[in-house]
């Protein structure tokens, strides 16, 4: 049972989860520092605060999470009650983020904080336990890289429905009502829209998923768990290198709108239509072009990582990435069409890594066991949400102290310095998140051979256990 084929209606609903989550994940690193600045109101150095303060604590809460997963038990499983318990508190807490209290800047700093604090709170709540499940789906290798890959086309997916439909969204809500432009009753509208398609989706992954593989040992005590983990060398390296890959996507997904705001302002129109919307400027078909093309890394990442094993292919992956962000510092602001091809190679690169260092995971879910003789996945995979959390606390935060330090002001022309800075951001800051990556890789021990022979000889303790 632990290693049958997975029907393609159950890929399918499994890739609906992260459809939800990720576009929640899209609105958050692309549009929540533009909307704390020139919407909401408050400085981007105190967002940079806000984000390393709630998020280092959010991190943290990821292990509690997947503790507290391990343990449940119900008649659904270990983590799929939680796509059901939590999908409306996760769309709820979405819209309040996004909205904007008529309180003074103190207060608005207050809300703000008490409100991203809670809503990283129940991401982890449900994401945790989402990420987890692929991990007791099946126990071969392949099917979950191919679960893995439903998750991420599923997943850019969403984020494209969130940059096709963002800015239209939050247009015609800040229009309604005959009066003067209200942006911030647009944005809190466009996100209940979001919010409902969530609820939708995460409601999918909780009907057509199911949980297969068991524990050789059911019982265990956080004791061990936690010490498991500390002896758990892959983990530690896949937690670096998710931190790193991380870093890299979110300072150039957060600086990407004053890059085009402030560094490219005369945006030119263009003549195409995405689920009924129209694109029309620069900005809108780079973030597109980059969805679109981490879809194809995505879907490329399995016949590569079969060809080249999920560890060099990842790798690979990064060092082109780092060579083409460099290259973008150097392309001229005029030149679109350089733009566009650094922005697909560059997303190709950063979506072949996104279902193999998920696949890893599980793997190295099952080494611990295969060593120790007991299971925690969701403390395991916990890492996978640890490691977004840092790395997106790392990148959010710079975004913000960067801006800061060279003297960006919000709503005005920007001084060459400031365009500089925002140029760095999109360029050698990202960079150095891939090189980093790329040095973890490095040295990650499980190779396709290892992971065969640990494979068999869970499969041959489960059938002696049974």
């Amino acid at each position: 049972m632990a290693s049958e084929k997975i029907t393609l209606k159950e890929k399918i609903g499994y890739g609906f989860g992260d459809a939800a989550s990720s576009m929640f994940w899209k609105l958050f690193s692309m549009y929540l520092m533009f909307f704390y600045t020139d919407i909401f109101g408050i400085s981007a150095v105190v967002v940079g605060t806000m984000f390393l303060v709630t998020r280092i604590w959010d991190a943290a809460f990821d292990p509690f999470v997947g503790i507290l997963a391990d343990r449940t038990e119900t008649k659904w499983g270990k983590f799929r009650p939680y796509l059901l318990w939590v999908m409306v508190p996760f769309g709820i807490m979405g819209v309040i983020t996004f909205s904007t209290p008529d309180f003074g800047m103190t207060g608005k700093i207050i809300y703000a904080y008490i409100t991203y604090s809670l809503m990283m709170m129940v991401y982890s709540l449900i994401n945790v336990p989402y990420a987890s499940l692929m991990g007791v789906m099946s126990s071969d290798g392949k099917e979950r890289t191919s679960l893995a890959t439903f998750r991420f086309i599923f997943a850019f997916g969403g984020s494209l429905l969130v940059l096709a439909l963002a800015k239209p969204l939050s247009d015609i809500f800040s229009n309604m009502g005959g009066g003067a432009v209200n942006l911030q009753f647009g944005w809190q509208m466009a996100t209940v829209v979001f919010a409902i398609i969530a609820i939708i989706f995460f409601w999918f992954t909780f009907s057509w998923t199911r949980e297969r593989v068991k524990p050789i040992t059911e019982k265990t005590s956080l004791k061990h768990d936690l010490k498991d983990l500390w002896v758990n060398r892959p983990w530690f390296i896949l937690l670096g290198a998710g931190i790193a890959s991380i870093f890299f996507n979110s300072i150039r997904d957060g600086a990407a709108m004053y890059y085009f705001t402030y560094y490219i302002p005369k945006q030119e129109a263009f003549q195409m239509t995405l689920f009924g919307s129209k694109i029309d400027s620069i900005s809108s078909f780079y973030f597109v072009l980059g969805q679109a093309a981490n879809i194809v890394g995505v879907v490329l990442a399995i016949p590569v990582s079969n060809w080249m094993g999920k560890k060099n292919t990842f790798l690979s992956a990064m060092l082109l990435a780092t060579v083409f962000s460099i290259f973008f510092y150097f392309i001229d602001r005029n030149n679109t069409t350089l733009i566009f091809a650094m922005q697909f190679l560059i997303s190709i690169c950063a979506g072949i890594t996104f279902p193999l260092i998920w696949s890893m995971y599980a793997d190295a879910a099952d080494y611990s066991e295969w060593k120790t003789k007991r299971r925690a996945t969701g403390l395991v995979f916990s890492a996978s949400s640890m490691s977004q959390k840092f790395g997106w606390t790392i990148g959010g935060a710079l975004v913000g102290w960067l801006l800061g330090f060279y003297g960006f002001q919000a709503n005005v022309a920007q001084t060459e310095t400031a365009q500089n800075g925002i140029l760095m951001m999109l360029s050698f800051y990202p960079a150095i998140g891939t090189l980093l990556g790329a040095g973890f890789m490095l040295i990650y021990p499980l190779s396709e051979k290892k992971m065969e022979q640990i494979s068999g000889d869970l499969t041959a303790l489960r059938v002696k256990n049974d």
